[in-house]
Formats: C-alpha cells, sequence, structure tokens
C-alpha cells in the first residue's frame, strides 16, 4: 500500500476496470498510452462488449484531466478513487483500477478558475493551432491559459495545448452555474437527444458510449449538477416526483419483479410520456414510449435533481 496521492488522467477516455487481471488481449488499445478508444470499440463484437458486465470486467471511465485520488499500486496498476463520481461503495468517490501509464502526477493548476468544457460531442486538442494530439470527449474540462475568438489555450496534464473556441465553453469553476433562464429540465432531454443511436457501453461515460446511469450522469452534469454515478445511488437521492407530476428531465428507476426488486436501469422522462435512455448492450440511445416497452411493469421511483 503506498501513501495516497493526487494524479490526472492523461488518455483521452480511461476505463477503471474491476481488478488488474480484469482486461482480456482484445482490450490492449484500451489499456495503453495513448488509449485507442475507437479502435479498441470497433473490434469488440457483442457478446465481447455483453462480457464487458457478464465478467464484470469494467467499473466505470474518467475523462482526460480529470483528477482522481491513487490509493494503491500493483505492478504497472493503480488502483484509484474518482471525487467527481459519487458512490456508496467509497464517499471518497469511484473506485476501480487503471494502468498506471495513463495517469501523471496532478501540477499546480494556473491562477484562473476559468476551465475550458468540451460542449461539442468530441473535440481534438492541438498540440499547436496545426497539429493535431488527442480527440476529447464531451465534457472534458481543462483549465484556461487564455482565450481568442478561435482558439482557447489550456493547461493539459502534458503542457501547453489548443482547443477550437466554438467547440468549447469557457466556465468559471469546475462546473458549468447553473441555468436559471431555461427549463432546466427539459435541457436535459435536448443534450440527450444529440446522442441519440449513440451505441451502449457498458461503464461508459463519454461520448464514445454512455451506459444508463452514465448518460443521466453527464446530461446533468452539463448543467453543473453533479448526480450520484449509478443507478442505484442516484434512486435514493434527489427529490421524489410521483407519476401524475413528472417533468421532463425527471429521472425513471426500473427495478427487477416488477419494480420491488433491485434497481437495475434508468431513464430520462422526456415529456408526452417518453423516455430517452441508453437502453443496454445491444441497442443505442433511443427515444420510447412508456406505455409501450416492458420496461413500464418495472418503474419503481422517479427523483429530480434539476429543480
Amino acid at each position: 500500500m503506498n501513501a495516497c496521492k493526487r494524479m490526472t488522467v492523461v488518455v483521452s477516455v480511461a476505463t477503471v476496470w474491476t481488478k488488474p487481471e480484469s482486461p482480456r488481449p482484445m482490450d490492449e488499445p484500451a489499456v495503453k498510452h495513448p488509449a485507442e478508444i475507437r479502435k479498441w470499440l470497433s473490434r469488440m463484437t457483442l457478446d465481447d462488449k455483453l462480457d464487458l458486465c457478464e465478467a464484470n470486467r469494467v467499473q466505470t471511465q474518467i475523462l482526460y484531466g480529470t483528477s482522481v485520488l491513487v490509493v494503491e499500486t500493483r505492478e504497472d496498476w493503480s488502483k484509484v478513487l474518482i471525487p467527481q463520481q459519487a458512490t456508496r461503495k467509497d464517499t471518497l468517490g469511484y473506485p476501480g483500477w487503471v494502468p498506471s501509464c495513463q495517469l501523471v502526477e496532478e501540477t499546480e493548476a494556473p491562477a484562473s478558475s476559468k476551465r475550458a468544457e468540451v460542449i461539442s460531442d468530441k473535440a481534438w486538442l492541438y498540440k499547436n493551432p496545426s497539429e493535431l494530439v488527442i480527440e476529447l470527449s464531451f465534457l472534458t474540462s481543462l483549465p484556461v491559459l487564455e482565450a481568442t475568438e478561435e482558439w482557447v489555450k489550456v493547461q493539459t496534464p502534458e503542457g501547453m495545448g489548443y482547443l477550437k473556441a466554438d467547440e468549447v465553453r469557457v466556465i468559471d469553476g469546475s462546473l458549468a452555474p447553473k441555468a436559471v433562464e431555461v427549463h432546466i429540465g427539459r435541457g436535459i432531454v435536448e443534450q440527450g437527444k444529440r446522442f441519440l443511436d449513440l451505441p451502449y457501453l457498458w461503464g461508459g461515460m463519454s461520448s464514445f458510449g454512455y451506459d444508463c446511469s452514465g448518460f443521466a450522469y453527464n446530461m446533468h452534469r452539463y448543467f453543473g449538477i453533479l448526480i450520484p454515478r449509478d443507478a442505484s445511488d442516484q434512486a435514493k437521492q434527489g427529490t421524489l416526483i410521483e407519476k401524475d407530476h413528472l417533468e421532463p428531465g425527471d429521472l425513471l428507476f426500473f427495478a427487477y419483479e416488477e419494480g420491488k426488486g433491485a434497481i437495475h436501469h434508468v431513464g430520462i422522462y422526456a415529456g408526452d410520456n417518453q423516455m430517452i435512455h441508453s437502453p443496454e448492450t445491444v441497442k443505442s440511445i433511443e427515444i420510447v414510449d412508456l406505455s409501450t416497452i416492458k420496461l413500464a411493469k418495472e418503474h419503481c421511483v422517479s427523483r429530480r435533481y434539476w429543480g
């Protein structure tokens, strides 16, 4: 057991594994530096993707530039806690293992608290305005050093970099301010619609693929609202909402045994008795009618985090 220390994710998307032995040979693109998330996803068959869940291989994911707490190292692996992802598994943050090569020691943050947050589906980080470095996910956030109409100069875990100004928003602090001039719940739904047809990924927390609770988590985070990482935890917080008071943006939870068992799924109420969700490995993000889906019998509770 080593002393705990702050580290920073230095790959586009770091997949967090249940244990160092969890990755399979086919997962090699996801466990190296730089991680090749597109290559990893493209080489997996449906059965390979199902195995991520069925064999309990993957826990969650972390985006480039995210700060984590390393609590243990084992050969080429680090056990991390992710403070930004709340969970009952550990009060300090979501636990799991990542390859040590995907982390670097945290550097001192710039004096300014401003950050550039990716708001396009994906965005390239540039070493300079003509040299690509790494493709970043929606909601990747990096400290701002300087901003012009065309470019935002940022501090990365590996030095200076540039993001296109029209692909990010500059925020003050680690989270976007909560919007006050719009119906945030409807905004959550509208953000979700941008990712319709994106294939489901077990443990997914990036715009390369979301799982059900990762989708709900990130659509809220866009509005500066941090909710727990997993559906089972999300269902215990927020404001309890009765069925006849549902509004767009509310979270719908589903449990086995027709709603009496363990919670296994979450979706976002989209209004007009519809739900937008990231359903399961064999499907993609979709909008469904709650009166026609099999899940309807399993609806057990609804929660609101946006108001």
